[in-house]
């Protein structure tokens, strides 16, 4: 028998499958509730322009628009609730824009040469970090001359603290553009580089990750066997190969680190017994490669982001001229990468209870939080699922091509593509609720894409309302660095009252139009 939707509809409501409350069928409950949101955006003319003293920015690697809102179900799901009328953390957030995305080659862009934009201020080829449009990939006589530095660095000689946290290896796409300057995003050690690029004076992004700027206050993430000789034994575990150390140089980084006074620890149990008030610097890695999927997490070993990222505040506040930090929920994007939403969207859920964790130790007077992301996926969700439908539930009919069920979330391409005896796959035959399901795809692919459509940007503090409308993503390190009085353009640093005073760069704005208008 199949339905029509309009029939399903019908049918659901009369046998009350909707989740919602009696109080959503009354007008006044929604204009109550819209009214006051509207109070609340009204209370936003009164502008936050307040020097940033601290920045941090969370980047969800591959959190697309359809990934927000799917996580932001998971969460209220994971609640009790039905999970459309959840927030988020992000949610609340008063200013959103979008970003535009491609690399400067690439209309489709990589997590590289994003991060180059929304660290380092300038677009960038797809799979360089650190280095601009005029480097080419791969191609180390490229590099020099074409260096361009991050936000990390502007905070640092600004004299502030700086931190890293992220769910990959620390020398991973995103984190590595904080601080190196590579034109090849896979040379993580010098194992992985070419001997021509070694020739050429090219360096590993492990050893630029100690040696560009080498007093980075805390370093929290994956990545161990890149900081060990060749064939040295993990130490969690000393009879995987594939674990042990990878360097040719010989060089022991993390003893290098703690040679000059650095606190390290590979555990959860180390992290946690820090006293952060006797700690002033940090390297954590905490998997020979990425930290494990948070489903997969061992609550016993390995900490959470939420738990990285509160230690790493923790330390980082002590600075009385502020901090910056840089939070990667990285391993979204993996999930998405193999077609497994539901690692994917649990991923999100953790980095946004790190986002409210960060809320609790900060105040919005004085430190300016994004949140965004580098790219997005070819994930999306729909199938007219009624009000409620579990995230990682089937599509309330079946398909009138082929009369199979189908679930709610799908992808564009990827390992998910299954066909068997030549026909699609009956889902309702597997159990497309386990942790690592791929979802069905429409193309097949080894590895699902990331997708090209603007992300968004979340954005709460001292001049967050600088983030509006539609922008190119290198301009967001410049709205932090100018909240911040740090990088370029200071000199609306100079009111007495401790606000960032627009008044000169405005002017100057207004100057230019003028001159503009002449010339026309």
């Amino acid at each position: 028998i199949h339905f029509s939707f309009s029939d399903f509809l019908s049918k659901a409501n009369q046998n009350c499958l909707f989740p919602y409350t009696e109080q959503e069928k009354d007008p006044k409950y929604w204009n109550t509730w819209a009214q006051q949101t509207l109070k609340n955006a009204l209370t936003l003319q009164n502008l936050n322009k307040n020097k940033a003293k601290n920045l941090i920015l969370f980047l969800g690697d591959g959190m697309g628009v359809p990934t927000v809102t799917a996580a932001r179900i998971l969460k209220g799901q994971l609640n009790g609730q039905s999970g459309e009328e959840t927030q988020l953390e992000m949610d609340k957030f008063p200013f959103v824009s979008l970003a535009k995305t491609y690399n400067t080659n690439a209309q489709v862009p990589d997590s590289a040469g994003t991060a180059t934009a929304y660290l380092c201020g300038v677009k960038a080829n797809e799979g360089t970090v650190g280095v601009s449009a005029a480097a080419v990939r791969s191609q180390c006589n490229s590099t020099q001359g074409n260096e361009v530095t991050s936000i990390l660095r502007w905070a640092k000689e600004a004299g502030k603290s700086v931190g890293i946290v992220t769910t990959t290896r620390v020398n991973h796409a995103t984190p590595s553009a904080a601080y190196a300057h590579s034109v090849d995003r896979d040379w993580y050690s010098d194992n992985e580089m070419p001997a021509e690029a070694l020739k050429g004076g090219c360096k590993d992004i492990a050893r630029q990750l100690f040696e560009n700027i080498p007093n980075i206050d805390v370093i929290l993430g994956g990545g161990r066997k890149y900081m060990f000789p060749k064939n040295t034994s993990d130490v969690e575990y000393p009879d995987v190969l594939k674990h042990s150390g990878t360097r040719n140089d010989g060089r022991n980084l993390v003893q290098e680190w703690t040679d000059r006074k650095g606190h390290y620890v590979w555990n959860k149990k180390q992290l946690l017994s820090l006293n952060p008030n006797s700690v002033d610097y940090l390297l954590g890695l905490f998997e020979p490669m990425d930290l494990p999927y948070d489903l997969e997490r061992n609550s016993n070993t390995d900490p959470s982001l939420t738990e990285m990222v509160d230690v790493a505040i923790k330390i980082l506040k002590k600075n009385p001229s502020g901090f910056y930090l840089l939070v990667e929920g990285g391993r979204i994007d993996h999930g998405h990468h193999e077609g497994k939403a539901k690692q994917a969207l649990h991923e999100a859920v953790e980095m946004d209870r790190a986002i409210g964790r960060a809320d609790l130790m900060t105040s919005v007077h004085d430190t300016l939080t994004i949140v965004t992301a580098d790219h997005s996926h070819v994930f999306n969700f729909g199938g007219y699922t009624v009000r409620g439908n579990t995230i990682f539930g089937l599509a309330p009919m079946l398909s009138d091509i082929d009369q199979k069920p189908f679930t709610s979330i799908i992808y564009g391409n990827g390992p998910g593509y299954k066909l068997v005896n030549g026909v699609r796959e009956n889902v309702s035959t597997i159990d497309y609720q386990d942790n690592n399901y791929q979802a069905q795809a429409a193309v097949p692919l080894s590895m699902e894409t990331h997708g090209g459509e603007d992300v968004a940007v979340f954005a709460k503090g001292p001049l967050a309302h600088l983030l509006h409308g539609v922008h190119e993503q290198n301009y967001i390190p410049h709205v932090m660095a100018y909240a911040a009085c740090i990088g370029q353009n200071r000199e609306h640093c100079m009111s007495s009252n401790g606000s960032a005073d627009l008044r000169p760069v405005l002017s100057s704005i207004a100057a230019l139009l003028t001159f503009t208008r002449l010339l026309c």
